[in-house]
C-alpha cells in the first residue's frame, strides 16, 4: 500500500438525523383540536338549526364528528415511527422511519385542517341565528318550488344541447374560414378573424339582449317571429361559436403538417383533405376542451332570463319575489351542479386518458 492510500482520510458515516417527536405532536394536536371542535360545532347545530335542516344538519355534524376520530390514524402512526426510530440502529431504517413519521404527520394536519374548513362553512351556515340557513335553505320553499323550477329547468336543458349541436357547426365553419389558405382566402380569413376578436370581446348577456330584443324591434323578416327560447339559442351559437373556432383551430394546426402534404400529394383537394385527413384527427384532440366551453354555455343558459325566457331561474326568481327568499334560487344551483360536476370529471378522465396514451 502506497504512502497516499495510507493517508488517505477514512469515510465516515454521517449520522441519521432523528425526526424526534416533533411531527407527531402536530399531528396530534391538530387531530384533538379538530376532535373538540367538531363536538362543539354539532351540540351547536342541534340549538341554532331550524326546521327540518335541524336534522339533515345534525347528522351530518354526527357523522363528521366519528369520521374525525380517523385523523389519529396517521397521528399515531407518526407517534410510532418516531418512537421506532430512535430506537433503531440501521441508518436506511431510521431514514425511512423518520420519513415516514414527517409524513403521516403532515397527513393527519391536513385532514384536520380539511375538517375545520368544513366546520367554518357549517358555523357559517348557522351565523346570526341560522339566519344564514333560513335565507337559503329553507326546507318549505325548496319543497314548494322545486317542481316548478325542475321543469323549468327542461328549457335550461333544451337550449343547451340544441346551441351545443349548432355551435358545433358554426364553430367549425368559422375555424376552417380562419384557416382558408392563400391569396384567394385572405378575405375570407379576415373576415373570420374580425368575428372571432368583436364577438369574444362582448360578453354574452349583451349579445343575447341584443339579440332578444334587438331582432324584434327591428322586425327583421323570419328572425323576428322566433320565440324568446329561439333567439336565446341564437345568441349562445353566435357567442360559443367564435370560442369553440378557436378551440377546433388550435386541434386543426396540431395535425401534422405531413398529414396534409401527404394528402395533397394525392390529388386531394384542401376541402376534401380537411374533411377525410385533418378535421378527423383534430377532433379527437380538442374532445376535453370543447366539452369545457360546452360546460360554460350550460351554466350561460341562466342568461337566457333577461329576455324573459321562463327558465329555472326566471321561475326561481318568482318564487323569491313572493316570498322574500332566496332558497328557491338554491335550488337552482343544485340543479346545475348536478348536470356539471359529471361532466367535469369526464373532461378531467379524457384529459387523463390522453396523457397516459402520450406517455
Amino acid at each position: 500500500m502506497t504512502e497516499t492510500a495510507q493517508a488517505a482520510p477514512r469515510a465516515t458515516a454521517q449520522p441519521v438525523p432523528t425526526p424526534g417527536r416533533g411531527p407527531a405532536l402536530i399531528g396530534l394536536a391538530a387531530a384533538t383540536i379538530a376532535t373538540a371542535d367538531t363536538w362543539a360545532v354539532t351540540a351547536t347545530v342541534f340549538e341554532a338549526a331550524a326546521g327540518g335542516w335541524r336534522w339533515v344538519l345534525g347528522g351530518a355534524a354526527l357523522a363528521g364528528a366519528a369520521a374525525v376520530l380517523l385523523v389519529y390514524r396517521p397521528a399515531l402512526d407518526a407517534w410510532r415511527s418516531s418512537g421506532r426510530c430512535a430506537a433503531s440502529a440501521d441508518p436506511v431504517e431510521r431514514r425511512a422511519l423518520a420519513a415516514r413519521a414527517r409524513e403521516s404527520a403532515w397527513t393527519a394536519s391536513g385532514l384536520a385542517f380539511a375538517v375545520l374548513c368544513a366546520l367554518a362553512l357549517l358555523v357559517f351556515v348557522l351565523a346570526n341565528d341560522a339566519a344564514v340557513q333560513r335565507t337559503f335553505l329553507q326546507s318549505e320553499l325548496i319543497a314548494t318550488s322545486a317542481l316548478d323550477i325542475v321543469r323549468a329547468f327542461g328549457t335550461n336543458l333544451f337550449i343547451a344541447v340544441v346551441a351545443q349541436a349548432l355551435v358545433l357547426v358554426w364553430g367549425l365553419v368559422l375555424a376552417l374560414a380562419r384557416l382558408a389558405p392563400g391569396r384567394v382566402g385572405r378575405p375570407i380569413r379576415a373576415l373570420a378573424i374580425v368575428y372571432i376578436d368583436v364577438i369574444r370581446a362582448v360578453p354574452a348577456i349583451i349579445v343575447i339582449y341584443l339579440i332578444g330584443f334587438g331582432l324584434p324591434i327591428a322586425e327583421v323578416p323570419i328572425l323576428s317571429g322566433l320565440s324568446q327560447t329561439w333567439y336565446a339559442i341564437l345568441a349562445l351559437t353566435i357567442v360559443y361559436g367564435a370560442y369553440v373556432a378557436e378551440v377546433f383551430r388550435s386541434g386543426i394546426e396540431s395535425v401534422h403538417p405531413s398529414q396534409v402534404s401527404a394528402s395533397r400529394s394525392l390529388g386531394f383537394s384542401h376541402l376534401a383533405t380537411m374533411r377525410h385527413v385533418v378535421v378527423p384527427q383534430a377532433t379527437k384532440r380538442v374532445i376535453p376542451p370543447l366539452l369545457n366551453d360546452f360546460i360554460s354555455l350550460q351554466k350561460d343558459t341562466a342568461l337566457v332570463n333577461v329576455i324573459g325566457t321562463i327558465d329555472a331561474f326566471n321561475q326561481a326568481k318568482i318564487f323569491s319575489s313572493n316570498h322574500f327568499n332566496l332558497s328557491s334560487v338554491t335550488v337552482v344551483a343544485a340543479l346545475f351542479i348536478l348536470i356539471t360536476i359529471p361532466q367535469a370529471r369526464l373532461v378531467d378522465r379524457l384529459i387523463a386518458r390522453d396523457k397516459a396514451r402520450g406517455a
